[in-house]
């Protein structure tokens, strides 16, 4: 999300690079609630008897339930992928849904390079990944319109998992008899599918044996201001203090109502044509949202670093801890969008068709095609999630403009679905976390995998002042790591904290596991 989901301008640069067949990965950010990829090893897959497997890009279907509470409106094909080349009989079904993302491209998750893979690996068992409803191409209807997605919320999505584990045959030997009553099931995620997991320990407790949460962001927020407190720790001391002195001046532009000064500003930055005030402290917004890049293989090419040395190096002189100061912030800041950050997201386009978010005619807001997943997360956002990032309240250090509000992307859910919304909604966090426990969630044998590096932390377990007790019923394990960096085993070896918790993880599973008994 970079805002709650991918921002406007984000999703329009992925259009334009589509039309121009020149997608960057800068333009494919994963700004959404999003968990990592994982590439896949190329090799054949060989099962514990020696026979040949299905490529782990085989795709298989299962006839899911389009509305649970309606069963008489039939099912719809959704999508999964597996494989048990670790696979002795009676080990745990490994599960897991890559929550709001298309399952394409997710086969490492399939494989030991994974959590996942390493829980199946080490108790022999088989790997399973579920696309999420409303994502890809598994879709109980052939469009994205607000009365499709009207069974498209967080209790169909459990109600999903639930139903899958409970009637689905398995493509391997034996996969009629791994129900879970039979065998072990362990449900895993990160991020939404992280919490998903965790609400669905909570909502429909005895199915699933045990569960793994990554970054698990079990507290709907509406005013998720707090996503940025991570990015302002751990950012370069002096890039955070020049961003602050330019969001603090543009705030106080506003404040006076001094349009002239906006629009110099405005013109600073090449945006001038930017019909909305809002819009540009929103598009200042996109520069700290590429921290959700950052992982351990980030360079100094990396686009979040590349900003902060635009505004903090100088002549070829770092500045000191307190930065160089408002002025040179400006005219550097403002530079870097003129050379190199405008094409980045918004190729050829025009600011207003790019970076405005007034015109409800614009495809960004019309698109109701089948694999849109960006109009499905907002349809999450707009009704059960929010998680909106604006600026924080006065008194707490701002690195991005209070100017944009939960309003901001209210408005939008307005523009993306006015057959729902008459006028701007109020998520309904607070029926959320009433129903599935939010920070008060308590739910045996489910281990949660936190990083003290994740923009996401503060809707997690390990939020900032919450102090959630850590047990062995439900153990709560943190790292050094960024966003769910715990799910791909190869950050363990470059970071020791990591490493602890994948091998905490572990242990945790071999011991819940062994506690399975089969029902009679």
């Amino acid at each position: 999300m970079v805002r709650s989901w991918l921002s406007k301008s984000t999703v329009v640069g992925l259009i334009y690079a589509y039309l121009a067949n020149a997608a960057t990965p800068s333009m494919v950010k994963q700004a959404q609630l999003r968990i990592p990829n994982i590439e896949a090893p190329n090799r054949p897959l060989i099962s514990p008897n020696g026979t040949s497997l299905p490529p782990i890009t085989t795709v298989y279907e299962f006839d899911q339930i389009i509305d649970h509470e309606n069963t008489k409106l039939g099912t719809f094909k959704q999508r999964y992928w597996m494989n048990w080349e670790f696979y002795e009989k009676s080990g745990p079904i490994v599960l897991m849904t890559p929550g709001e993302a298309s399952g394409d491209g997710m086969s490492g998750y399939l494989t030991n390079k994974s959590m996942l893979g390493m829980i199946a690996q080490e108790q022999k068992g088989a790997i399973v990944l579920l696309e999420h409803r409303f994502f890809g191409t598994s879709n109980p209807y052939d469009n994205l319109t607000s009365q499709s997605l009207e069974v498209l919320t967080i209790q169909q999505a459990i109600e999903d998992l639930v139903y899958f584990a409970q009637n689905v045959n398995l493509p391997m030997p034996g996969g009629d008899q791994v129900k879970p009553h039979q065998v072990p099931w362990v449900l895993v995620g990160g991020s939404y599918a992280g919490a998903l997991t965790a609400w669905t320990m909570e909502n429909k407790p005895g199915i699933f044996h045990a569960a793994y949460a990554s970054s698990a962001v079990v507290e709907a927020i509406t005013d998720f201001y707090a996503l940025f407190t991570p990015i302002r720790e751990h950012m370069p001391k002096n890039c955070s203090a020049d961003v602050e002195r330019v969001v603090a001046y543009l705030d106080n532009l506003h404040l006076t109502h001094n349009q002239k000064g906006i629009q110099d500003l405005q013109n600073a930055f090449g945006l001038e044509k930017l019909a909305h005030i809002d819009d540009f402290a929103g598009a200042l917004q996109d520069n700290l949202f590429d921290y959700q890049l950052l992982d351990y293989a980030s360079g100094p090419e990396a686009m979040f670093y590349q900003f902060c040395d635009a505004l903090e190096v100088k002549d070829g002189v770092h500045a000191p801890a307190a930065g160089w100061g408002l002025q040179h912030a400006i005219q550097a800041w403002g530079n870097f969008w003129n050379t190199t950050y405008y094409k980045n997201v918004c190729g050829t386009l025009d600011p207003e068709s790019c970076l405005g978010t007034y015109d409800a005619s614009q495809t960004f807001y019309t698109d109701v095609s089948v694999g849109n997943v960006w109009r499905a997360w907002f349809w999450m956002m707009c009704n059960e999630l929010g998680f909106y990032q604006p600026g924080p309240p006065l008194g707490q250090p701002a690195i991005v403009s209070r100017i944009v509000q939960p309003v901001y992307w209210e408005r939008q859910c307005a523009l993306m679905f006015p057959q729902k919304f008459s006028k701007p909604p109020t998520p309904r966090v607070q029926a959320t976390n009433k129903k599935y426990k939010g920070w008060n969630i308590n739910v045996k044998r489910t281990f949660f995998a936190t990083g003290v590096r994740d923009h996401w932390r503060d809707a997690t377990l390990i939020a900032d002042g919450l102090h959630k007790p850590n047990t062995t019923s439900q153990p709560i394990y943190r790292g050094n790591g960024f966003h769910c960096s715990d799910l791909d085993t190869e950050n363990g070896l470059a970071d020791p904290t990591v490493l602890q918790v994948q091998k905490a993880g572990l242990a945790y599973m071999k011991t819940w596991l062994a506690q399975f008994i089969p029902a009679a």
